[in-house]
This record gives structure tokens, C-alpha cells and sequence, in this order.
């Protein structure tokens, strides 16, 4: 039986760069566009189309469906390679720089997916970051694997509760495109008052 709810695999990223950017867009269905969303729908739109070809020797279908039963997960990944020995390699594509193990999750979250439906073993996969222009490869070792199952329960605990974690007020803020709906500030401030009168009304009993 599949997990419900169903996740997409781009909520693993979102939730390891910050868990309240994650329930906003996945649980309540928030998204604004900045000039980061509009530069990386750019660069993407050379691998979001369908299809497959050869690029330096070896065969690369793009825009490929994924889903898993076993963890509950839907999504696609910009590329597979496919190797002449049946290989499998994802290729996952960010029009930015490196923040953290958030992209490679994301990717191992494909991984998953790419062994449940063709039943083989996904060993490594590469992550293209379009900020530095550097292809990096990513191993598809026991603690990516175990971190990426945690991070998925993470989501998924959170989409069944509906809580909406605190926010992060950091330097992440700043490249956000929530920031304007999240409030950060504005909510750490808010809680720090809660806070202020809650001990002023104890100290007053």
C-alpha cells in the first residue's frame, strides 16, 4: 500500500533548505516567483522537455516520470544517463550553487524511485549546478539513503499534522521567494512578545 499523502520529489529539497518553505508550497499551496524561480525555469528548459539522445557517448532521456509505492513519491528527473551496461544515472539540474545535502536528496529521492520501477541499483548520480558550471557526482551511500527516508517521514508528518513549523529568520530568508508570505521577522517578533507577556503574567500570580 502507498503512503498517504503521495510526495512530490522536488518537497525534498524544499523542506531541507527550510521546513516552513516546504508546508507553505506543499501544504498550503503557496508559490511566488522571484528572479531566482524565473533565472532557474530558465535554465531548465533545455532538459524539461521529453525525450532522449546521445551527449558524449552515452544515450540521456530527459524529463523522465518517476513514482515509488514502497516511500510514496511522484515527481520526474531532468535526466537519466543510460549506460551501455543497463546502468542508470540520474542527473538532477540547479541553476544556483550548492546549499547543504538539499539537492542531493532530491536526487536520491529519484534514485529510489529508479530502483523500485526498473529493479536495479542506482549506485551514483550527478548533480549540474549552473552558479559554478561544475557537474558533481553523488554517491548513493547508506547515509544519503538513510537521511533522504528521514527527510521524506519529516514531510510526511508534517503534510498529516498541518502544522506549519516555525520559520528559520536566516540568511536562507534572503534568497527565498516566500519571504513576503512567511513574515519571518515579523513572526519570531510576534512569538518573542507571547513569550514576554506569558512570563510577566506567572510573575504576576
Amino acid at each position: 500500500m502507498t503512503p498517504e499523502p503521495v510526495i512530490p520529489i522536488s518537497a525534498l529539497e524544499h523542506h531541507l533548505f527550510c521546513p516552513r518553505q516546504c508546508a507553505l508550497i506543499h501544504v498550503d499551496g503557496l508559490w511566488v516567483e522571484n528572479r531566482a524561480i524565473v533565472a532557474g525555469v530558465r535554465a531548465h528548459r533545455r532538459v524539461d522537455g521529453p525525450g532522449g539522445r546521445r551527449e558524449r557517448g552515452r544515450h540521456v532521456v530527459r524529463a523522465v516520470p518517476l513514482y515509488s509505492d514502497r516511500l510514496g513519491l511522484v515527481g520526474r528527473a531532468d535526466g537519466i544517463e543510460v549506460h551501455d551496461d543497463g546502468a542508470l544515472v540520474p542527473v538532477e539540474h540547479k541553476a544556483g550553487v550548492r546549499h547543504g545535502r538539499a539537492a542531493e536528496v532530491q536526487l536520491c529521492g529519484q534514485t529510489f524511485c529508479l530502483e523500485e520501477m526498473f529493479t536495479r541499483r542506482v549506485s551514483y548520480g550527478f548533480v549540474w549546478y549552473g552558479g559554478t558550471r561544475r557537474k558533481e557526482r553523488v554517491e548513493m551511500d547508506a547515509t544519503l539513503r538513510d537521511l533522504t527516508e528521514r527527510t521524506i517521514a519529516e514531510i510526511r508528518g508534517s503534510m498529516v499534522s498541518g502544522a506549519l513549523p516555525g520559520p528559520v529568520a536566516d540568511e536562507r530568508c534572503k534568497e527565498c521567494q516566500l519571504e513576503s508570505v512567511c513574515m519571518p521577522n515579523v513572526v519570531i517578533q510576534g512569538d518573542a512578545l507571547v513569550r514576554y507577556l506569558d512570563r510577566e503574567v506567572l510573575r504576576c500570580r
